[in-house]
């Protein structure tokens, strides 16, 4: 891979980076970032449901890490450090901004491209299918939205960005077995939601 400062080399571990960052090498957070940014704004819309508020609370979390890069305890891994960052700092806008969220309608829900992959080649579709499987896709974002913060964070981080019960317990600072009661519940409470959806188009 290509460095920061433009030399081909084998990639460098995030401990590294976070000490050449530390050290003044704006560079090497740069990297972080790279490596990242994209896995953090599939978690961070998932949650949120908005492109607009997802870009915003993106650059908040990386600047607000890069603030506190001093903080980051080398005794976990900084991939959770950082998921840590990103869910706990969408939380709290998800809590402050919960009036506008209630108000929020299916046009403001679609979801992000690493969701639509998972459905289809919507090329391969007809006119009348595509339009089912669109309402099928706005249907479950907004159930996904409808679940408590903390079902909708497993869910999203397990479900949908694929993190394991001990990283996503590293993340949330609670037990496996929290994570996994809490996975159970959400899906269940999603299968309710989706069965009532699935029984009206019956």
């Amino acid at each position: 891979m290509e460095d920061y400062d433009g030399q081909v080399e084998e990639e460098v571990s995030d401990i590294v980076l976070v000490d050449q960052a530390l050290e003044g090498q704006v560079g090497a957070f740069d990297t972080l970032v790279l490596r990242y940014q994209r896995r953090l704004y599939s978690v961070i819309y998932n949650m949120t449901s908005n492109h607009d508020d997802t870009n915003d609370l993106l650059m908040e979390v990386f600047h607000k890490s890069y603030c506190n890069l001093s903080k980051y305890k080398k005794n976990s891994s900084f991939y959770t450090w950082i998921y840590r960052v990103a869910v706990n700092h969408t939380l709290n806008f998800i809590q402050k901004n919960k009036k506008r969220r209630k108000d929020m309608s299916l046009n403001d829900l679609s979801m992000d491209d690493t969701m639509e992959r998972e459905f289809a080649d919507e090329g391969t579709l007809t006119g009348e299918k595509h339009a089912e499987l669109d309402d099928l896709k706005n249907k479950l974002n907004e159930c996904l939205q409808k679940l408590s913060e903390e079902h909708r964070t497993v869910v999203v981080l397990y479900d949908i960005d694929g993190m394991s019960h001990g990283d996503i317990a590293k993340v949330l600072k609670c037990s496996e077995g929290t994570v996994r009661s809490r996975l159970h519940y959400a899906h269940k409470n999603l299968q309710k939601l989706l069965d009532g959806y699935l029984r009206k188009e019956l």
